[in-house]
């Protein structure tokens, strides 16, 4: 075929060049190949010897011992081949001469010095082989062909290092023709690809690759044969002859010119990347675990409480790790149960706390339909999520052949059944499962899967204890608190309660409202130094004390001098107060952390007289606020902390109008890092200084106000606007100490009654009444003083001078008397006495009749004691 571009071929690298010698011996004709090789042009050459013409003389100017060959040689009719050493442009002047000897060349002779021949006037060695011909004439002729034997050596050269680079090389070589078929592979191809590299000569990529391999690889190659453009790592996947495991390969093409440019073919190379892909594989699967371990770590955990901890889980699971996921937790120890039944066997009940899916519509197995979020449920003993309760291993799940409903086998491939176990106990139950079309569990994602079921489950755990424990510590901190509403006589009652720690909700701030005999009332607030679980059990201790020295209806100075001995014998062996004093302020530096200090002021305040009582142990003064004026700090001693120890405490006496309103509060609400504590009280007195407004606005008002969120401490906040008890609602009548009393106090009594609408409980407290003056007469001494108060109960008060104590004693059949204080406690609500400044009091209360509860009956309790 003929074509404008030069051939390319072989002769282009090795230079084959050709002339031809008459019958004369002489050169005929020379071709411009022989003209570039030798450096002389055609003129030079045609009609020349060819001795005279390409070989140099000797150092003698002989020619070379085996130049005489060339001439003789096809001319005689025998063939020759031979080297022949020259000189590139012929014999230079004066180096012997002759008719071949070059004078020069131009341009124009159409002579040019190629790349790897001899530069002018440098010797070179030819091959040359002479053939024997005949022309038109038949006289003998010869045709001369000569080639450079440096560029042959550099072709045989190239030739064998591109053979051993082929044949020996570790990688897959392989040749493709312009046709798309293989014309050579070398033995590492073919061992890649499981047959004899013969095998492959002529073959296709449809011969030994997949249908689908075979087709994308001949489209590469159709591409970089077209376009030029090379094509690297075109990964292939298929079987090899002899080998249950598919292979992978690499392959990357380029395309192969010849000399003039033309493409001959693709060039590829192959290598077999199963191993390496399989590590890339594994190594990117730890990456992956390590990565999700790691995300685990960071998200798993951040809340305490259940169904978020276990919500973290699967947001973590889903879908990094798995398609589906859910938790399934023992519903005993979401109740708080230390101990759930059927723990042991997996039978317990179970509750659904958390669901994922990456999959829209895709329920997870677990029965005849889906759980749901939420739901209780059990799991069949014989069923392997019960089986993974129950031996705390995981449970692999396959999908079995014929599910086809809206199980687990409609969407999902296979499910671990993983147990939540933490500190050696099975809390729970959570499955990863799998869709179809994802990659199957493998022993590294079992691992994953129990390692991440483990520290869900530790987090999990630790959110049940907080929970257990938080219940708990609430329960106390509540149980030590009085209710949310206190009542008291004369009193309208607001308070706050804000601990430091509102996650707890433990602290060592108190306030109480006691009532006490006579519709007195007691406020107390106190604050333990300290805070969390340690001061609120100190402050339940106080608290206790407080409330049982209040019913002994000890005045406030007693109450707190006896809570203070009280509070130097708290924390330590025994309650021994003595153990630590005599060093260091009375404390020995070793029982330092055993002390326990607080303050506490204790007001007690009489509606009836309008005064309130007051005495201070270290706490900060109460705040007063009267109609129209400023609030006030009110000037109370301030007294030593509690657990100090060998202290005496005054009181102070306030008389306090209706409407005043008294504020007592703990140091967290006025004093903080931010400010200082006279700023802090003089922020809390201008925020209750205003018009009148409910007791509870003016609560938020002050929590509003003030800064109640730095966290720093315990707040207690307890307010009382006093109301007193109007004049109409109290009797109060001196009798002298004579028998004829007893009567007069019964009349008195049924006057009294009927003008309050009592009239159901004359009868009962005509006959308290008398029993109570009764015993004043015979045990008591001086006047007696009548007094009822009416306010949300009756209270019968008896007032005389004597000193000693009534006592119940059960009476004998046979006696006569000493059933008086039976029959109080039998027909009262509560009785009991105390002592005054000059001698004692003894009082009773009877409930207010509302329909639901009729009062007693006092004949039945007489005929009772009998």
């Amino acid at each position: 075929m003929w074509q404008n571009n030069p051939p390319g071929s072989l002769y282009d690298y090795i230079r084959v060049a050709s002339f031809s010698l008459g019958p004369d011996g002489r050169i005929e004709q020379w071709s411009e190949r022989a003209a570039e090789l030798f450096g002389i042009a055609a003129r030079h050459a045609v009609g020349k010897d060819p001795l005279e013409v390409l070989t140099p003389a000797d150092g003698h100017g002989r020619p070379h011992p085996s130049a005489p060959f060339l001439g003789e040689g096809g001319l005689d009719g025998r063939e020759w081949t031979g080297l022949i050493p020259y000189q590139r442009g012929g014999r230079q002047p004066g180096a012997g001469g002759g008719p071949g000897a070059r004078d020069g060349a131009s341009a124009g002779d159409g002579v040019s010095t190629a790349g790897g021949l001899p530069a002018d006037g440098q010797s070179g060695l030819a091959e040359i082989y002479v053939m024997p011909t005949q022309n038109e004439r038949g006289e003998r002729a010869a045709l001369c062909v000569a080639v450079d034997v440096r560029a042959l050596r550099g072709i045989e050269t190239d030739i064998a290092a591109s053979e051993a680079v082929f044949g020996q090389s570790p990688l897959g070589f392989f040749f493709f023709g312009t046709d798309l078929t293989l014309l050579r592979v070398n033995e590492s191809f073919a061992q890649a690809f499981g047959r004899p590299a013969d095998w492959h000569r002529g073959r296709t990529p449809h011969d030994f690759l997949p249908r689908g391999e075979a087709e994308r690889l001949t489209a590469a190659l159709r591409q970089v044969l077209d376009t030029g453009k090379p094509v690297s790592d075109i990964q292939l996947v298929g079987p090899v002859p002899g080998h249950s495991e598919r292979r992978r390969w690499s392959v990357s093409l380029y395309r192969l010119h010849s000399g003039s440019g033309r493409p001959i073919g693709v060039a590829a190379l192959a290598t077999d990347v199963t191993r390496r892909r399989r590590a890339e594989r594994e190594a990117a699967g730890v990456r992956r675990n390590l990565a999700l371990l790691n995300e685990a770590g960071a998200r798993i955990g951040n809340s305490l409480d259940l169904e978020t901890t276990a919500r973290e889980l699967l947001d973590v699971a889903v879908p990094q790790f798995c398609d589906l996921a859910s938790v399934d937790l023992y519903q005993g120890l979401l109740a708080g149960d230390e101990a759930p039944p059927g723990l042991a066997d997996g039978s317990a009940e179970l509750r659904r706390v958390a669901y994922a899916s990456a999959v829209s519509g895709a329920p997870l197995a677990g029965g005849e339909k889906p759980v749901q979020v939420g739901e209780v449920h059990r799991y069949p003993f014989h069923s392997p999520c019960a089986a993974a309760l129950r031996t705390a291993q995981v449970q692999f799940i396959p999908r079995r052949e014929g599910e086809d409903g809206p199980e687990l086998g409609a969407v999902v491939q296979s499910t671990l059944a993983v147990p939540m176990v933490a500190r050696d106990t099975v809390v729970g139950l959570a499955q990863f499962s799998r869709t179809k079309g994802s990659e199957p569990f493998g022993e590294r994602d079992t691992a994953l899967a129990v390692e991440l079921a483990a520290r869900a489950a530790v987090c999990i755990d630790n959110a049940r204890l907080y929970r257990r424990e938080h219940e708990r510590a609430v329960i106390l901190q509540r149980s030590l608190l009085p209710p949310g509403d206190p009542e008291a006589a004369g009193l309208e009652i607001a308070c706050r309660y804000l601990p430091a720690n509102a996650a707890t909700e433990v602290g060592g701030d108190w306030f109480d409202v006691i009532e006490l005999p006579g519709h007195r009332t007691a406020l107390v607030v106190g604050d333990v130094m300290g805070r969390g679980l340690r001061a609120a059990v100190a402050m339940g201790e106080l608290r206790t004390a407080v409330r049982t020295l209040a019913m002994l209806d000890l005045e406030p100075a007693e109450v707190l001098s006896a809570l203070d001995e009280i509070a130097h014998g708290l924390g330590r062996p025994g309650g021994k107060q003595s153990s630590t004093r005599g060093v260091r302020g009375g404390v020995r530096a070793a029982d330092l952390s055993e002390v326990y200090l607080a303050t506490c002021v204790y007001a007690v305040y009489d509606p009836v007289t309008r005064r309130c009582t007051i005495a201070n142990a270290g706490h900060l003064p109460p705040v007063l606020v009267q109609a129209g004026r400023s609030a006030e700090l009110l000037d109370v001693p301030p007294g030593m902390p509690l657990g100090v120890g060998g202290e005496l405490f005054e009181e102070t006496v306030v008389d306090l109008p209706d409407g005043a309103l008294l504020a007592l509060y703990t140091d967290g609400l006025v004093e903080s890092r931010e400010h200082a504590l006279d700023e802090g009280l003089e922020a809390f007195q201008e925020a209750l200084t205003g018009p009148a407004r409910p007791l509870e606005e003016v609560c938020e008002h002050v929590l509003g106000a003030l800064d109640t969120h730095h966290g720093e401490d315990d707040i207690a906040l307890l307010m009382a606007r006093l109301r007193g008890l109007p004049a109409e609602h109290v009797g109060d009548w001196t009798l002298p100490a004579e028998p004829r009393s007893v009567a007069r106090a019964r009349e008195l009594a049924r006057e009294q009654l009927p003008l309050w609408g009592l009239e159901s409980l004359l009868d009962t407290t005509e006959l308290l009444v008398s029993e109570l003056v009764t015993n004043a007469l015979r045990y008591g001494e001086g006047e007696i003083r009548l007094r009822l108060l009416l306010d949300r109960t009756l209270v019968c008060e008896v007032w005389d001078g004597g000193l000693v104590q009534p006592r119940r004693r059960r009476a004998r059949d046979t006696d006569e008397g000493g059933r008086g204080l039976q029959l109080v406690g039998l027909l009262s609500a509560a009785w009991g006495s105390r002592r005054t400044p000059h001698g004692k009091t003894v009082w009773f209360e009877l409930a207010l009749p509302d329909g639901e509860f009729p009062a007693p009956d006092a004949v039945e309790a007489l005929m009772s004691l009998y």
